[in-house]
């Protein structure tokens, strides 16, 4: 059985679990990290020398980051459906997931840490705003991207979609101006439609703010 560590709220976690759902396997999940602490723990550090979540376990193999997580487990588990069959494809797929992590990631995690995990008296507005418009406008992107094809990289979901698709429901739920953008908004309509991501990327984080109390 698979096992995941790490704590749902994560959305490099909810990457991984997402791909699990899709795949309909097995899996144990174990709340690491945040709240729950647990990084230190002997059986997690022998794993990962990072201490970072999440980590996979399946078998005697073990795959920590969760991009490298989500092609393990298309290899594995989903060859013609998350793993493309066709290569140009999975290139496309990969780099896409390349794409959300040192293009898209870095502007975006600037607005959710700015706004949810800052106390607001201690907030940068202006930082704020210029990683929101930074954001807004590599978004655009993707949406001139997804005016000619329902889904990142094939006609339907690939790996490629889950690292770019989980960011979109903390994109869409936060509290910031939004350039139009029908195509990505039609392409995230299409993601709620779908159970996996409903359970395992929907995940509220209003327990993750921070206040001034």
């Amino acid at each position: 059985m698979l096992k995941i560590w790490g704590r749902k709220t994560s959305i490099n976690v909810q990457k991984a679990m997402w791909a699990v759902g899709e795949l309909g396997l097995v899996y144990r999940r174990e709340d690491v990290g945040g709240p729950f602490g647990g990084l230190d723990r002997p059986e997690f550090v022998e794993l990962t020398p990072h201490r970072l979540i999440p980590t996979l376990q399946d078998g005697e193999a073990v795959v920590w980051e969760s991009n490298a997580i989500v092609r393990y487990l298309a290899a594995r588990h989903g060859v013609g459906s998350l793993w493309p069959d066709d290569p140009a494809a999975r290139a496309r797929s990969d780099q896409w997931m390349d794409w959300l992590l040192t293009t898209l990631y870095p502007p975006f995690i600037a607005v959710f840490l700015g706004l949810v995990r800052t106390a607001p008296s201690r907030r940068d507005t202006n930082a704020i705003k210029g990683a929101s418009l930074a954001t807004g406008a590599l978004m655009g992107i993707l949406d001139r991207h997804l005016e000619s094809q329902a889904y990142i990289a094939a006609d339907h979901l690939t790996m490629g979609d889950i690292p770019v698709g989980a960011t979109l429901y903390r994109y869409f739920t936060l509290e910031i101006e939004r350039p139009s953008l029908p195509n990505l908004e039609d392409y995230y309509a299409r993601l709620e439609e779908r159970a996996a991501y409903r359970e395992h990327v929907m995940v509220p984080y209003d327990d993750m703010r921070v206040t001034d109390d």
